[in-house]
């Protein structure tokens, strides 16, 4: 259950302005009955003020009025009228120790997967349109050392990100009406 922005000072306020139990306003705030007492007697939360639950828009007046007349009714939180924007991923940092595993990382994916799009690749490894580019056309400073390996055990990516790009860059496929590529771990079990 989630709780009231600043339980303590909403305690506080439920005090006094309401005729609440202890319980009750334990309850809606997280906090223990006791302690909820022990504000009541001014023994805790000296000085806080109470911080209006109703003007706030986190309970309406008529539960509060609604639970005053039964004891064993409990206060309901109103969900936020402005959820929080979800956060992107923004950049993705790659520890040193695996730097050099990236180049590995796009090889890989440009042979197992060439249906892939350069700003998908970028997404998913984190990397540059012009380092993808050096490891296509075999410039890159250490593309005599690079092995195609796979991003997910290196630990680049998950498998259910690389899951999804690649069936995002199937589907894009399949509506432009072309063929999807089958991978090559795929054909040679199938000629197994």
């Amino acid at each position: 259950m989630s709780l009231p922005l600043m339980p303590k000072a909403t305690a506080v306020w439920l005090i006094d302005k309401t005729a609440l139990t202890f319980t009750q306003i334990a309850d809606f705030c997280g906090m223990h009955p006791l302690e909820v007492q022990a504000i009541a007697d001014g023994e805790v939360a000296q000085g806080i003020v109470g911080y209006d639950p109703v003007a706030n828009h986190q309970v309406l007046a008529q539960e509060i009025a609604r639970c005053e007349k039964d004891d064993s009714a409990r206060l309901k939180l109103l969900p936020p009228a402005n959820p929080p924007p979800k956060k992107g991923r923004g950049a993705r940092y790659t520890p040193v120790a695996k730097r050099n595993d990236r180049p590995d990382a796009i090889a890989f994916v440009l042979r197992n997967f060439p249906q892939l799009s350069e700003a998908q690749v970028v997404k998913l490894l984190g990397t540059t349109k012009d380092t993808i580019q050096k490891v296509r056309e075999r410039s890159h400073w250490n593309s005599t050392n690079i092995k195609p390996r796979d991003p997910v055990i290196l630990g680049l990516c998950t498998q259910t990100d690389l899951n999804a790009m690649v069936n995002s860059a199937n589907e894009r496929l399949i509506r432009e009406g072309k063929t999807v590529p089958v991978p090559l771990r795929m054909e040679a079990d199938e000629a197994a």
